[in-house]
């Protein structure tokens, strides 16, 4: 059976590109061997995430994630049974900012900002999937 899920959280310390670098590998090199794709943002020191999989695997690596003392605050935005894999093309996508037009943050948030405890779950997914059909996702398939 395969599952989504998708979280937020608040970096622990300052996340330097070369920090995010090392674990967009670490990220990469676990999802290839255990099934798992996905995609992640970094910005202004919150994480987003979505991983896809066997509900096993992204159970134990959600449980992982809570346990990583590089973040807190973590907060489940959506967890669904899926039929078919959304992200199926990224062992770890990673979200471009740079690429994000404001006018598009706008569309699902109050203000031009990412924010995700702000919004429900499903806005984050749909702003998400958004992101993925503008080519604003970079990295390793």
């Amino acid at each position: 059976m395969l599952v989504r899920l998708m979280y937020c959280s608040r970096a622990a310390t300052g996340v330097d590109s070369e920090e995010l670098s090392l674990l967009l590998r670490q990220c990469r090199s676990h999802n290839g061997e255990a099934g798992i794709t996905g995609m992640l943002c970094f910005s202004e020191g919150l994480f987003i995430q979505v991983i896809e999989g066997g509900r096993s695997g992204v159970n134990q690596l959600y449980q992982r994630i809570l346990a990583d003392p590089r973040h807190h605050d973590v907060v489940l935005l959506v967890y669904d049974e899926i039929s078919q894999r959304r992200f199926a093309g990224w062992m770890m996508g990673q979200v471009n900012m740079a690429r994000v037009n404001t006018a598009m943050l706008l569309k699902y948030s109050e203000r031009p900002s990412l924010d995700p405890y702000s919004v429900s779950g499903r806005v984050t997914l749909a702003l998400f999937e958004e992101l993925l059909a503008t080519a604003a996702v970079v990295g390793d398939r």
